[in-house]
């Protein structure tokens, strides 16, 4: 295979990337070491969150083809991709708690869901809850009423039971 069909290749592989994944962040990483960048990756390999480094000109590329030319002005200097094909919070949590832990990692731009956005979405998103977190206050919410009736009905049980007795 020759080298441009090879370089096609991949760029269609990261447009694919880009148009499978909920949620893609892209970071400088410039400034890590190995052994945080070994960490960085282990944690988001934990998650099922692919981290991948390309050359800017491929990752461009398939910006484009994916209809995500909005990207393009962030792919300068040193650029890693993290792609999320299931949940959308949880590489901005990670990432974004990765860089409050160490400053040399510099989130800028990601996708989620098919909409370019900025440094400060992927940190409002980033201190969300977790999906469980948002389905267990819900729940409590739900919950609060049905609670509140049988307190009062029991309330009124004991209180007809002390008159009563």
């Amino acid at each position: 295979m020759s080298v441009l069909e090879q370089k096609k290749k991949l760029v269609t592989e990261i447009a694919d990337q880009f148009r499978n994944s909920k949620s893609t962040i892209l970071v400088d990483y410039r400034g890590l070491d190995v052994a945080e960048v070994t960490e960085l990756r282990k944690q988001l390999r934990e998650a099922g969150i692919t981290f991948k480094v390309y050359k800017n000109s491929m990752t461009r590329r398939a910006a484009e083809e994916a209809e995500l030319a909005g990207l393009n002005e962030n792919l300068v200097g040193p650029t890693a991709v993290a792609f999320s094909n299931e949940e959308v919070v949880a590489p901005a949590k990670i990432l974004n708690n990765f860089a409050k832990e160490h400053e040399a990692l510099e989130i800028k731009a990601g996708v989620i869901e098919g909409q370019v956005t900025t440094v400060e979405e992927i940190k409002a998103l980033a201190e969300l809850p977790s999906r469980e977190g948002l389905l267990s206050m819900l729940l409590s919410v739900l919950q609060a009423p049905m609670r509140n009736v049988a307190l009062a009905t029991k309330a009124v049980a004991d209180q007809k039971e002390e008159q009563g007795a």
